[in-house]
């Protein structure tokens, strides 16, 4: 990062959205994405371009309750007014939920970023849900939450989690060994949720996980064959990848950096 930039302020959101129409975070060519409308709608503001990072590139039909995004600017707007400054320029399906100065000006969304909770939403019903058609994924048969339970708890730990991790996704990473702190299987009558809270997730991580343990819950695979794969380091070992619509990333935590504490996102 350039002096230049560095001294220009820092400012960081939370934000939520519905990831239903957007071929995910990042901005991409001829495609709506949800970074290039913020970054429109900060353009709109301030009249100048500024290019915002997010805590993670959620994918395409993906949603978010606690995204957190920085970026720099050299707007002196005061800090409340960017929430509603921002949403009156956002689609309705994108909304900043809260926006701060971090107390750190060497904050990055990314890489400040200790752990993040995402929430994995099951419509287990064979009649179809109005309200949460675009935000779960539904299946018609009975699951056995039972042995889900069982063989989530197989996988929490620090692992090497390649088998549970899109194959082009993690070509280029130094490491796939990642901490699940907890992964969590609760029923709230025909919605299912699974949650998982962690250090880091590769890419389709939480999906792969959300896919394995429904194979467990129709009785295709047994809890055993879970930690079988976990070790096996392969793909093919693992389960599906359950659909996009079902995901949520809920919350992104934040440790003290350099002796100062940055913000939480709520």
């Amino acid at each position: 990062m350039s002096v230049a930039n560095f001294r220009l302020r820092l400012l960081a959101l939370r934000l939520e959205y519905d990831g239903t129409a957007y071929a995910g975070w990042q901005r991409q060519d001829g495609l709506p994405s949800v970074q290039g409308c913020l970054e429109e709608a900060i353009r709109k503001i301030t009249g100048k371009a500024s290019a915002c990072i997010a805590a993670g590139r959620t994918d395409a039909g993906t949603h978010a309750e606690g995204q957190v995004v920085h970026f720099r600017t050299p707007s002196k707007l005061p800090v409340e007014t960017w929430v509603p400054a921002l949403n009156a320029h956002l689609p309705p399906d994108i909304a900043v939920a809260e926006a701060w100065e971090p107390a750190h000006k060497g904050f990055h969304a990314r890489y400040s970023a200790r752990g993040k909770t995402y929430v994995y939403t099951i419509w287990n019903s064979r009649g179809r849900s109005a309200l949460l058609g675009n935000r779960s994924w539904q299946v018609p048969v009975p699951l056995d939450l039972t042995a889900m339970r069982r063989a989530a708890r197989r996988l929490v730990g620090r692992h090497d989690f390649r088998a549970f991790a899109q194959v082009h996704g993690v070509k280029d990473r130094k490491s796939t060994v990642r901490t699940l702190k907890s992964l969590t299987v609760k029923a709230e009558g025909p919605k299912i949720l699974i949650t998982a809270v962690g250090d880091g997730f590769l890419t389709h991580m939480v999906r792969i996980l959300a896919g394995t343990l429904v194979e467990v819950g129709k009785g295709k695979r047994t809890a055993a064959s879970v930690g079988v794969a976990l070790k096996s380091r392969c793909r093919p070992e693992a389960g599906i990848t359950a659909p996009a619509r079902g995901l949520c990333l809920m919350k992104v935590d934040y440790a003290s950096a350099a002796g100062r504490k940055a913000r939480p996102a709520k």
